[in-house]
């Protein structure tokens, strides 16, 4: 990692620290509910605590905001809603966070606490009672796009506080623990569906948004009491190592007010450069797969795969390996972050993991075109896609982090802000071209509880594929089929056995003319519409359906080919943005940097306590 040299820290800091001076709460309920602030830099178990009530709340925050896509083809259903319009919520909800990503920048100035607190309180209330309370696509669409304003505030609020409590020098490790929280988000999202969903029925998947406002709701509670903020003079200055705690401290003594409010002249003038917004960009590219295996595996895995006996994987075993994708990227990201801060390079780890994650995306989009791949075929490869991704992003957000705060330490925020602003509108405007780029998702989609009815233990698919004869006679008799629909039981008996008492059932069901009608076909009566009568009057009242269901079912593993083609070009383009990046490429120049860093803050220390340096 390329360190700054330390002794010009104090003058980053004069040339434009903060927005200006967080302000005073009064009275004791007002320090309690909204004063957050500690005035000295935390150590050992204090730092590690604020550190992971962080992480605790980014984690709950985002299974909140996650949980729909663990149980969305019952959403789909449960309210009517077309595939399309399900994305057309997903879109509005990223497009309006990313606006409020711009917002939470005034946390360079206000503090990052209480939007996370609050946050947690505001979320938790949507989910648990919010959308179980909507009784209608339209409302659900209000309620998630509410959570997702807040959840682009939190993108911000929790890597600054992360960032906060953390030196350049383990920055890889703490940001690969605040990615435990989209990550692990998903994660509880799957594993709770996965062990709980047949359990409360699949008609009852509110029971999730219930479970995930509820916890919610306990994190806020605990994050009232223990989530801290550091005060300005502390957290707007440049900290490389924990070595450097004392000559920070020394530093904020000597910060008067006056200069942090001069200091806060332009902040988005100093942001918004070119490095950083193609940093951005790339990131955002690269992550098109991480955003479609998050809100997309659960619909992509059942419409495209389907298990031995012929039937679609269900929303169960979609779960299931999004759980192998997520805990694969979850333990990636602590490994990998601590790797990087132990070689103190970011670069190298980007490259090898985008390397990684072509190469297997390459494998894994061929399994489209092949339904019947093994459940665990698919879980090792989701895997090693989770952990490419690992390999990329820990590295790369905390070199991002080290690059807002060599242009000025004290708009942390400001940056992450332009971060979380790009990634929303890019995965906003990613969704809109997957509807254009996968057209067969919404007839497929809309027609599964067609394909998966079951008639005697089969699916209409397996017998419109097992019994060509038959379906051909319902297509060419609608007529008799019309008759037949009035009372299969009592045409399936006539056809068995025309004795006497089952004409006469079968006269007054029918009719004298319909008895006619059905006389002229008692050897098809016997031979093929009576053992299959309820599936062809089926079949006959869901044609439309199936038709659709067909055209889709053929379209849709090439589709998802050509989207996944997208996000591999994604990721071919981020190769470029990694030397935008701030860092070494050698763990030899990193060291040499580091010692010279340690030699700085030792003079720099020395002349401000007014005593003798000390070699460290």
């Amino acid at each position: 990692m390329e360190t700054p040299n330390l002794a010009t820290g104090q003058g980053a800091l004069a040339k434009s620290a903060g927005h200006g001076v967080q302000p005073a709460v009064q009275g004791p309920v007002g320090r309690f509910l909204f004063g957050h602030t500690v005035n000295e830099y935390p150590h050992g178990r204090r730092r590690a605590g604020y550190l992971a009530v962080a992480i605790l709340a980014s984690i709950v925050l985002y299974y909140a905001y996650f949980v729909q896509f663990g149980v969305t083809p019952n959403i789909l259903a449960s309210y009517h809603m077309s595939f399309r319009f399900f994305i057309a919520i997903d879109v509005a909800s990223n497009l309006l966070g990313a606006f409020a990503s711009l917002f939470a920048s005034g946390t360079d100035r206000l503090g990052r606490s209480n939007v996370v607190i609050y946050g947690l309180l505001v979320v938790g209330l949507l989910t648990a009672v919010g959308v179980p309370l909507s009784n209608g696509k339209w409302a659900y669409l209000v309620m998630i796009c509410l959570i997702g304003i807040v959840e682009g505030a939190i993108l911000v609020a929790t890597p600054a506080l992360v960032r906060d409590f953390s030196p350049q020098l383990g920055r890889a490790s703490a940001m690969g623990f605040w990615t435990i929280g989209p990550v692990a988000g998903s994660l509880i999202s799957s594993i709770l569906a996965l062990h709980t969903l047949n359990h409360f029925g699949q008609t009852h998947w509110k029971s999730q948004f219930v479970i995930s406002g509820c916890t919610a709701l306990v994190v806020f509670v605990i994050s009232l009491f223990w989530l801290k903020d550091l005060s300005p003079k502390i957290r707007d200055q440049l900290m490389v190592s924990a070595r450097d705690q004392a000559l920070v401290e020394a530093r904020a003594r000597g910060l008067s007010d006056h200069k942090l409010l001069e200091a806060a002249q332009h902040p988005w003038r100093q942001i918004f450069q070119w490095d950083l917004v193609g940093s951005s960009f790339g990131i955002g590219l690269f992550l098109l797969l991480y955003y479609a295996a998050a809100s997309l595996f659960t619909v992509y895995y059942p419409v495209i795969f389907k298990n031995a006996n012929g039937t679609n994987f269900t929303v169960t075993q979609a779960n299931g390996l999004n759980t192998w994708f997520w805990v694969a990227d979850l333990v990636g990201l602590i490994v990998v972050g601590a790797l990087s801060d132990a070689l103190r390079v970011r670069k190298p780890f980007m490259v090898f993991g985008s390397i990684i994650s072509i190469v297997v995306l390459s494998i894994f989009l061929g399994n489209a075109t092949h339904p019947h791949t093994a459940y665990y075929t698919l879980a090792f490869e989701a895997a090693l896609l989770g952990i490419g991704i690992a390999f990329v992003f820990a590295p790369w957000i905390a070199s991002y982090t080290e690059s807002v705060e060599e242009k000025n330490p004290a708009l942390v925020a400001t940056g992450l802000a332009l971060w979380g602003w790009i990634l929303r509108l890019t995965i906003g405007v990613s969704l809109i071209v997957l509807t254009v780029v996968i057209t067969s998702v919404n007839p497929v989609v809309n027609n599964l509880p067609v394909a998966n009815h079951i008639i005697k233990g089969q699916t209409v698919a397996d017998f419109v594929a097992e019994h060509p004869k038959t379906i051909a006679f319902a297509a060419s008799h609608a007529a008799l089929l019309a008759i037949l629909a009035k009372d299969p039981a009592a045409a399936a008996a006539v056809g068995a056995d025309p004795s006497p008492a089952n004409i006469a059932a079968a006269e007054k069901a029918f009719g004298s003319s319909g008895l006619t009608e059905l006389a002229k076909y008692e050897v098809q009566l016997k031979d093929l519409v009576q053992p299959y009568t309820a599936q062809l009057t089926y079949i006959q009242a869901h044609e439309g359906a199936l038709l659709q269901l067909e055209s889709g079912s053929a379209q849709a593993p090439h589709q998802w080919q050509h989207w996944f083609y997208v996000d591999i070009a994604g990721m071919v383009l981020f190769f470029p943005v990694i030397w935008l990046s701030k860092g070494r490429w050698r763990p030899s120049a990193a060291r040499r940097d580091a010692e010279e860093h340690t030699a700085a803050v030792a003079e720099e220390l020395a002349r401000l306590i007014g005593q003798p340096a000390v070699s460290v």
